[in-house]
């Protein structure tokens, strides 16, 4: 331990005295009793989630005195002027890159001074930027808005673009006019929010696009993303009016529940008389799939033939020509890819184009020249390319001065792919691969930070064996030179769940946590799907426990190579890892400084009680059942909160237009923790009430919460 002299350990605790807030306001308690399968469960924070005058009481208490709190912090206003230093001084990045014929670009970026991404044009890799949609023009005195997605038509005249409200995800649909620069008359309400986006027919003057229904007010919670529908837009007339093409119930052959997304798909791309309906089965990972003549979409007892359904375990198509390729985990954990035919589909007959292997196949992408395959390997990315004729012979891209990389993006008219690398420690760069030529041509769409090489930052990739004994992956990044004395800040974070991969990425805002001597690590625990659908479903339902031990876990190794101490260390967790974060410090809240809980699933009991609860019910559980109640009792963070227990510094963080994850679930879980708590350190509930779950949130948005976290971490991690 360092050396301090009286003088500076009284300076020291003078400031963070300074920094600790009173008593935060209570909240009230009015017991619920709720009887499972002869379990008794008591919820004291049930009202709040009634919408109402007395939550909003309790959450605006919450923020001011939260807001305080953090402003008081030592490092909070220096950390925040860091940040904006950081944000200002590196070219906007693009995002969302699409590749079209004629080499156009259309990206989303966000430069100097804007606080959201508007969408561009450019012709050609060195062409000129144009200005297509700028969202700043809906801004309101209240509305903050931003760009949702945009899908260009067929010959790129028009866009249809979806924008929504403080980060609210709640989106809108126009349509761009690229020509006069001006969008059609017609807009339309409701758009799906995270699945569906609208699909141009070949004919570019009309378009199919999946909508919530419009439900009469007073409407159960639960309906509101239930009986999704896809309808038939013509460009130029009213949307009220739009022909209903699919709805649970009227989809003759396809086979819809109230909660399925039903997305509808036209193959622009290729030749094909056919379109595809995908259906999204709430959050999980399996699709149907059925396909039917083009021609007979919107006539009655149209023929659709079915192509897979969720037993097959498809994740996701490419379509070429007559051929069908489908990634499936369907006896390959890993992901293996088949080929049937669009005419007369059959998956009993299937080629194996692509076997399993010890790699993860993560995705497809089709160009001209061919199918362009992402591995995951060893924690790094991998593109490999086949060719459409002959035999699947995969060839391995390499771009240049690169470990690895990935694909960005193709376009099924045009060959080669927009191909890409990043490394925990740094962006690669975007380029654009030529097949015929092999070569690889920079297109600035991802530039370096200029202070990336300074920055000096080293990573390691290590196997870390959990409570049984498994090995889970765990990336740590530092800045070099670190010294293992046990005593550097560390912020640990992790997510498992619906098999999703905790890519690696560069943010150069971090680099204001690494300059503090930080270090951050990512535990790629059971429930994601780094090691594939094995790996995702030993962190499912009854299993989910592994999610939260092999987090454990991970924090263990990172003290016992004194990377850091408990008293150093911070978990993280967002959104579904709401659930790692929630348990792992309700069961070792020993192991922990401080803990961050972003917009986190924390009342799972109550979850599926809530709008987005409805389609989560495929990856979590339900608790009409014995073994569902099971499950999400023991995932359920704020049934496990016990009274009187030395909980670490929490910082909980949620927005008031959230729809993935209600306001309350957060609040509950603040309110438990400061009622239960006998440290002395703080629990404080963020309020944004400009923002939802994270999307569509503005530079200053993001770097003063950024700001806030990294000082209270700091002030609590001494």
């Amino acid at each position: 331990m360092r050396f301090l002299t009286p003088v500076l350990l009284s300076f020291l605790a003078t400031l963070h005295a300074a920094a600790q807030p009173g008593r935060p306001p209570a909240a009230m308690v009015q017991n619920v009793t709720d009887r499972y399968f002869g379990t008794t469960v008591i919820d004291p924070y049930r009202w709040m989630e009634q919408p109402g005058p007395a939550f909003d009481t309790f959450l605006k208490k919450q923020a001011t005195y939260t807001d305080s709190a953090l402003a008081k912090l030592p490092l909070r206003a220096a950390l925040l002027a860091r940040l904006n230093e950081l944000d200002k001084g590196a070219a906007a990045p693009a995002g969302g890159v699409q590749l079209l014929p004629g080499e156009v670009y259309l990206y989303l970026k966000a430069p100097a001074g804007s606080q959201t991404p508007k969408l561009y044009r450019r012709q050609g890799i060195s062409g000129a930027e144009t200005l297509l949609i700028d969202p700043d023009r809906f801004k309101t005195a209240t509305e903050q808005y931003s760009i949702s997605y945009f899908v260009p038509s067929p010959d790129n005249s028009r866009i249809a673009y979806a924008i929504a409200a403080n980060g609210s995800e709640k989106p809108t649909l126009h349509i761009l006019d690229v020509a006069t620069g001006k969008d059609l008359s017609e807009t339309i309400p409701r758009m799906d929010w995270e699945y569906a986006r609208p699909e141009w027919h070949p004919d570019g003057r009309s378009f199919f696009y999946t909508q919530m229904r419009a439900w009469p007010a007073g409407a159960p919670v639960t309906d509101l993303q239930k009986n999704k529908q896809v309808r038939l837009h013509i460009l130029g007339t009213d949307p009220a009016r739009d022909q209903l093409i699919l709805e649970a119930g009227k989809a003759g052959r396809v086979a819809l529940d109230a909660a399925d997304t039903p997305i509808l798909l036209t193959l622009t791309h290729t030749p094909s008389p056919f379109v595809l309906a995908l259906v999204k089965h709430g959050d999980a990972g399996e699709v149907s799939l059925y396909r039917a003549p083009l021609a007979s979409i919107g006539q009655p007892n149209t023929p659709w033939v079915k192509i897979c359904g969720r037993a097959d375990e498809v994740r996701s198509f490419v379509a070429h020509e007559d051929d069908l390729y489908l990634l499936t985990s369907k006896g390959a954990s890993r992901f293996k890819i088949v080929r049937t035919s669009l005419a007369k589909p059959n998956l009993a007959t299937t080629e194996t184009v692509v076997p399993p292997g010890p790699a993860l196949l993560d995705a497809m992408s089709p160009a001209a020249d061919g199918l362009y395959v992402s591995e995951v390997r060893g924690g790094l990315d991998e593109t490999w390319r086949i060719a459409w004729k002959g035999k699947p012979v995969p060839e391995r891209i390499l771009a240049p001065n690169a470990p690895a990389c990935f694909v960005a993006g193709t376009n099924h008219l045009l060959p080669g792919a927009l191909i890409a690398s990043t490394a925990w420690t740094g962006n690669g760069l975007a380029y654009r691969y030529n097949p015929a030529t092999k070569q690889f041509t920079d297109t600035g769409l991802l530039p370096k930070h200029p202070l990336e090489e300074a920055a000096g930052l080293e990573s390691r990739e290590v196997q870390v064996p959990s409570h049984d004994g498994t090995l889970v992956p765990l990336s740590i990044v530092y800045k070099r030179g670190l010294v293992l004395n046990g005593q550097n800040p560390t912020l640990l974070t992790g997510y498992g769940a619906y098999g999703k991969i905790q890519y690696p990425y560069f943010d150069p805002e971090a680099l204001a946590w690494f300059e503090q001597g930080g270090v951050f690590a990512v535990a790629h625990v059971r429930g994601g799907g780094e090691l594939g659908e094995e790996w995702h479903k030993a962190g499912q339902k009854l299993t989910k426990p592994n999610t939260w031990k092999d987090f454990i876990a991970c924090a263990e190794y990172l003290v016992k190579e004194k990377y850091t101490s408990p008293a150093h260390l911070a978990g993280e967790g967002t959104s579904a890892g709401g659930v790692l974060i929630g348990r792992a410090i309700t069961e070792r809240p020993d192991l922990f400084g401080a803990a961050v809980i972003n917009v986190g699933m924390l009342d799972a009991l109550r979850f599926e009680t809530t709008a987005n609860g409805v389609p989560n019910i495929q990856e979590f559980g339900t608790t009409t059942d014995s073994a569902g109640f099971r499950g999400l009792r023991q995932m359920s963070a704020f049934h496990h909160v016990q009274q009187g227990t030395r909980y670490p510094a929490v910082l909980l963080t949620t927005g008031t237009n959230d729809r993935r994850v209600e306001a309350w679930q957060t609040a509950k879980m603040a309110a438990r923790l400061q009622a239960a708590t006998n440290s002395s350190k703080p629990v404080l509930l963020r309020v944004d009430y400009s923002a939802g779950h994270g999307a569509g949130a503005s530079r200053q948005q993001r770097n003063e919460k950024q700001a806030d976290t990294y000082a209270f971490l700091l002030e609590w991690l001494k």
